[in-house]
């Protein structure tokens, strides 16, 4: 059976009896024992996908089928699912049983989505490389010495490795964008509030947004079509109606683009990610879009800035894991005082136990307005100075992250190092702008490069539209 890259391929194949549900979820099946050594996954379902699956096809046989029928999905390990386990990769939820369902999982399957597994990912979101999983490192299928990205590295390497069609993950800094772009697929983190966070696990709740893994733009669309909207069990999920996305890939549209010279100018920009990026940009001018360099002053600050809030909101958010009310508990305690402490520095990882620490000192009331205050002051203006261009231009393009995939160990004894994995993807969530990261070519190594592309807020449509377009154009010049 073939590799299927979207999902309309699987129906077209399904319409001529050439493939069922369960056959194509018994290929994915195999694929993961196959490939096991990426451990990419926590668990998989197999019983319970099998069971979708036929399920599934009894409704495509009656004309009765949902949107998503056919499409096998893996959720990333902070995304509730009613009865199965749910750990964000960490120890301190050892045991752990989800008493409900995420909103964005619940419209999956009642578009009959078939979610085969739970994937790895770097505890509790926390990570650039998926080496920070309690579980172990996630491999990236191009190079098993190398990192596959994170947060959402299991998730990213999934669908790269034909493990699922698409996988839905989370992007609290660029954990689905910069992954997609070391593993070569797509990672599409739309606007901040366009998806229901009920069923998430907290990370830095100002930032966190689900986001997506696929292998095609229109799969993107289909699954934030599905998932997006208001939802009555998150207030912070927008009101605003939502578009058929996957009606609208097609454009014909000259935009005015922006291309963030600073990025460009950066020490530690490879060149080869350096040359790939122009190389599209220039394209894109040929084609007849107006394309100018822009300035972008606040590069340096967006990295601390968003490290400052991120650990001040994880610090309050991973409050609740202390060994009380669920998850692990240390068995070496002798009063409430030494529960707390034993609990908390047994089950958290050693990058969590960083952050928290972190965040507590910036919260503190000695450096309260040094750090926290002052941070926010930075949010705001990179917020402003963002939107301010995207008022001049359609879309701003940039790297995704600096280098290709990097080496497993590389990075690990140099936090600061690790943390500017992200100096790319911070600014859409700080600004929580929409933004998407496509594989536009690969390194003297085979290993992939992305392309991200930043619109206005809840533009979503001529973000997929363009990114569509250059895929596109890309397959054709290729």
């Amino acid at each position: 059976m073939r590799q299927y890259n979207s999902l309309r391929d699987i129906r077209t194949d399904m319409a001529n009896g050439q493939v069922s549900c369960r056959q194509l979820t018994e290929q994915y099946l195999r694929n993961i024992q196959a490939k096991a050594q990426l451990n990419a996954f926590l668990e998989v379902f197999e019983e319970e996908a099998l069971a979708q699956a036929d399920a599934v096809d009894r409704k495509l046989a009656e004309g009765q089928a949902g949107k998503l029928a056919g499409m096998v999905i893996g959720i990333k390990d902070v995304l509730a699912y009613e009865g199965h386990s749910l750990q964000a990769s960490s120890q301190i939820l050892n045991g752990f049983t989800s008493l409900y369902t995420a909103s964005a999982v619940q419209r999956l399957l009642a578009e009959d989505a078939i979610i085969i597994g739970r994937q790895n990912c770097d505890e509790f979101a926390m990570g650039a490389s998926n080496e920070n999983s309690s579980f172990g490192n996630v491999l990236n299928a191009d190079d098993p010495t190398r990192v596959p990205g994170g947060s959402s590295g299991g998730s990213a390497v999934a669908v790269q490795a034909d493990l699922c069609l698409a996988s839905i993950g989370s992007d609290t800094g660029g954990s689905v964008r910069q992954p997609a772009s070391f593993c070569g697929v797509i990672g599409f983190k739309p606007t901040y509030s366009r998806i229901s966070r009920y069923g998430l696990i907290a990370y830095a709740s100002s930032f966190d947004q689900i986001g997506l893994i696929t292998r095609s733009v229109e799969d993107a669309a289909l699954l934030l079509e599905v998932m997006a909207g208001q939802d009555g069990m998150d207030s912070t999920a927008s009101q605003r109606e939502v578009p058929a996305y996957s009606q609208l890939l097609q454009t014909d549209k000259k935009y005015k683009i922006g291309y963030i010279r600073d990025c460009f100018e950066r020490e530690g920009l490879e060149a080869e990610v350096k040359d790939a990026i122009l190389g599209v940009k220039d394209m894109l001018r040929d084609a007849g879009h107006e394309v100018e360099a822009v300035d972008f002053p606040y590069l340096d600050f967006m990295v601390p800035t968003y490290y400052i809030l991120t650990t001040a909101e994880a610090s309050s958010n991973l409050g609740r894991y202390d060994g009380v009310k669920y998850g692990y508990r240390s068995d070496n305690v002798t009063d409430l005082t030494s529960l707390y402490k034993k609990t908390r520095a047994e089950g958290f990882g050693m990058e969590v136990q960083r952050r928290i620490v972190l965040g507590t000192f910036v919260l503190s009331a000695d450096y309260y307005d040094a750090y926290y205050t002052k941070a926010q002051k930075v949010r705001r203006l990179i917020k402003e100075k963002t939107d301010e261009l995207l008022q001049q231009y359609d879309f701003l393009i940039l790297p995704t992250a600096p280098t290709t995939a990097f080496k497993i160990g590389e990075n690990t004894a140099n936090p600061l190092a690790m943390y500017l994995a992200d100096i790319f993807t911070v600014q859409a969530s700080l600004a929580g702008v929409p933004a998407i990261s496509i594989p536009v070519g690969r390194d003297a190594n085979g290993l992939s490069i992305g392309l991200q592309l930043m619109t206005r807020s809840f533009e979503e449509p001529q973000l997929l539209a363009l990114s569509n377009y250059i895929l596109d154009k890309i397959t054709v010049d290729a």
